[in-house]
């Protein structure tokens, strides 16, 4: 396996750089995966793909204000950063972040930069907001940075950086200057975690949602805060050396009981995009029956009585937890069924995931027929079914 097994030429003119509208309005591809036939619909009709007592997982995290733009006190100069993780870890107030800096090789440890609220539209008059000062290298991260935080006078530093960000857009989608609602998810959370957005969720109205329950089809939320290096590409050749990133993910005791019940009864668990299939195959611990065997029974056992999967293990809830899983061929899937996806970008570790679950074979001859057929790829692009 060869990490240009998992590359395409992608035409630029495919990657979408506005959303649909109405979101449910994009293309939709349904790949079979037990004969590899193919589909074109639209995303809005996906209900006709779901059986009553299915569950819908998604991922609920939303995308915070991580991209801010301020002038470094010394020069004037301008500065741009993107907030990557708090490292409470490493200061358990939370004024601490990783954090990539441009440009990277003039900001040094000691380094003040000054952000006002509007960014770099707001006049020089107005009252800086915010304070980053720069701590130390992030070792083995170009352009990584450990930056402090502050916000002069009486805010909350999380207002603060609200005040003074900007919602990040992916590096790809060069022109779009409409609604950054629209990179949000209609079902995300309240609290802004994650850099970039569960993708896979953009094509999501309320109304299909609620199509979708009224089907019987059961929707439940597990958070995994998405980082920057989701967009990374895997630069080896070998792509088992690649190092993956870690994210912070959370799987509720409420999302494993409704697993456990949608299993038993014979039906499928279907992942909306990546980031919710790596969280609950993370929450798998193929361990949990060593001391107690009957826990494999009463998750694998149907409604007959007979065992529907052989292998050992079960779900396990987990809060706060961070997780590396990096599936690729040859990785076996403990919990999803099926999954709703974009169209990923070539050599990265979101093409190695979708061809775990579906082959690589499967995975490359959807993505030439969906270039031939002149879908939309990437964030803000069309979307793939794989069932």
């Amino acid at each position: 396996m060869r990490t240009d097994d998992f590359d395409y030429d992608l035409p630029d003119e495919l990657i979408a750089q506005t959303p649909a509208e109405p979101r449910d309005s994009c293309r939709l591809l349904v790949l079979h995966r037990d004969d590899g036939s193919i589909e074109h619909r639209h995303f809005r009709d996906i209900v006709e793909y779901l059986d009553p007592g299915d569950l819908i997982v998604a991922n609920k995290t939303r995308v915070m204000p991580a991209r801010l733009v301020g002038r470094k006190r010394e020069t004037g100069g301008v500065s741009e950063t993107l907030l990557l993780k708090r490292r409470e870890d490493l200061d358990p107030l939370g004024h601490l972040w990783e954090c990539l800096v441009s440009p990277g090789k003039r900001l040094k440890p000691g380094a003040i930069i000054e952000y006002r609220a509007g960014g770099l539209h707001a006049p020089l008059t107005s009252p800086v907001v915010l304070c980053g000062e720069i701590v130390d290298f992030v070792e083995g991260s170009k352009g990584g940075r450990l930056v402090r935080f502050e916000a002069p006078g009486t805010q909350a530093l999380d207002e603060a950086i609200h005040a003074a960000g900007h919602v990040p857009l992916p590096p790809y989608i060069t022109d779009y200057e409409g609604d950054p609602e629209k990179y949000q998810t209609v079902y995300a959370m309240q609290d802004e975690h994650s850099a970039a957005a569960p993708t896979a969720g953009l094509h999501f109205t309320p109304e299909l949602i609620e199509d979708i329950k009224t089907h019987g089809i059961t929707w439940e939320s597990v958070e995994l805060e998405v980082g920057i290096d989701t967009f990374r590409l895997v630069e080896e050749d070998d792509p088992t050396q690649h190092v993956i990133h870690t994210e912070r993910y959370h799987v509720s005791q409420g999302v494993i009981d409704a697993i456990r019940t949608t299993k038993a009864e014979g039906h499928r668990v279907i992942a909306i995009g990546t980031t919710s299939v790596r969280s609950l195959e993370s929450a798998w611990d193929g361990d949990a029956c060593a001391s107690n065997p009957a826990i494999t029974a009463r998750y694998f056992e149907d409604a007959s009585g007979s065992a529907r999967i052989t292998k050992t293990g079960d779900l396990v809830a987990r809060e706060n937890a961070t997780t590396n899983l990096y599936l690729m061929p040859g990785s076996t899937f403990h919990v999803v069924d099926a999954m709703v996806t974009n169209f990923h970008v070539p050599r990265s570790t979101l093409m190695m995931l979708v061809s775990a679950f579906a082959s690589r074979e499967s995975i490359m001859s959807a993505y030439d027929a969906a270039i031939k057929e002149r879908y939309r790829f990437l964030s803000f692009g069309d979307a793939m079914l794989i069932v």
